[in-house]
């Protein structure tokens, strides 16, 4: 298989509401930089992917409406396609459009503007229409069912959860990019008002405005444009059952998905061959939940979202994207709050109620 590696990336500074700034100046922005980044001009690219969500947007098809703003006005033959979901399943598929052997070049963006709609009645839609939808439910109070059994299964208080809310607020206040950056202590999670129990407000990652971007290469442009490239050794992504056909409390996708991109990448023991962890986590459960199903539970704490994670900047579509950009600026050693000396980087996205769908990505400095 060739090599393909990450030669670019941009993320904007996420926050609560962009008001100045349409879907599709968000794009534009972060295209542009990520080429700034890849030293690449834009006739130089043969293929963008772009990530979207129509319901978040307010239009059907939205992705058409930030087409121009990612490149394709200025590309002549660029082709261009889009992936309904999280950015990071986006750049797996910009990864396999690389691996097919039509392109060499792939520019990857994901936009989210979750203040211009109600994403908890747009994620109420996502359930069965005969049996779940009807109950109300939205991705939080899915999210706390999810909790509430994983919790019980594992003997966590909410205390033990606001820890990892702490240590999480306490790693962004060093992210530029992050909407929140302010420490904050276990006394005011507890405090926070409850959303859907055991879930409070501070257990739940701040919905942002943003987007992000990553150009992907073939090994021959990458070696000769790029002087750091971060190699993608392995990457797989995996589908589950809806929420109420699986146990809530474990995730058979994550697992899998782990375990391929494991094997890709020749990694027998995770917890001692993998460096930095970005995981996806939505809520603060979500945590020690996905990093028991990547085999990374006892991973030391500091080496797991150095960015502060979803906790500190939730951008609904770009998030997962996100946490592949931070696993690459540890490696290139240019994260806001580096770890030590990392070579090899775990980045996890999900997508989905109760993290239906899980992408892995294992990526490398050599």
């Amino acid at each position: 298989m060739e090599r393909v590696a990450v030669i670019g990336v941009a993320q904007t500074v996420f926050e609560a509401r962009k008001e100045a700034e349409t879907y599709a100046d968000l794009v534009y922005e972060v295209a542009d930089q990520a080429l700034k980044d890849a030293g690449m001009d834009i006739s130089e690219l043969g293929n963008i992917v772009t990530a979207s969500n129509d319901f978040l947007d307010g239009r059907t098809i939205s992705s058409m409406a930030v087409g121009d703003a990612a490149g394709a006005a200025f590309g002549g033959g660029l082709n261009i396609s889009t992936v309904e979901g999280d950015g990071a399943f986006a750049a797996f598929y910009g990864l396999s459009r690389i691996l097919s052997g039509g392109y060499s070049t792939t520019l990857v963006t994901a936009h989210s503007k979750s203040s211009e709609g109600n994403p908890l009645l747009i994620s109420n839609a996502c359930f069965d229409p005969v049996y779940e939808r009807a109950l109300g439910l939205d991705f939080i109070s899915a999210a706390a069912l999810q909790a509430r059994v994983y919790m019980e299964r594992r003997g966590l208080s909410e205390r033990d959860l606001a820890e990892v809310v702490r240590l999480n607020r306490a790693k962004g206040v060093l992210n530029p990019h992050a909407q929140v950056r302010r420490e904050i202590s276990i006394s005011e999670v507890l405090a926070s008002k409850p959303l859907a129990p055991p879930i409070r407000e501070l257990d739940a990652g701040p919905l942002s405005d943003g987007a992000a971007a990553v150009i992907l290469a073939g090994e021959d442009f990458a070696r000769r444009r790029c002087s750091n490239p971060v190699w993608i050794e392995g990457v797989s992504l995996c589908a589950d059952a809806r929420m109420t056909d699986r146990q809530l409390w474990e995730s058979a996708a994550l697992r899998k998905a782990a375990q391929a991109a494991y094997g890709m990448a020749g990694i027998a023991n995770p917890s001692d061959e993998i460096d930095v962890a970005e995981i996806y986590a939505a809520f603060s459960y979500q945590e020690p939940l996905w990093l028991e199903e990547l085999g990374l539970g006892a991973m030391d704490k500091s080496r797991v979202n150095p960015s502060g994670g979803c906790l500190c900047a939730h951008a609904l579509v770009s998030a997962g994207l996100v946490r592949v950009i931070e696993a690459v600026l540890q490696l290139r050693g240019k994260a806001a709050n580096p770890a030590p000396e990392p070579r090899r980087a775990l980045a996890h996205a999900q997508s989905g109620i109760c993290g239906q769908s899980h992408c892995v990505w294992i990526l490398g400095k050599n």
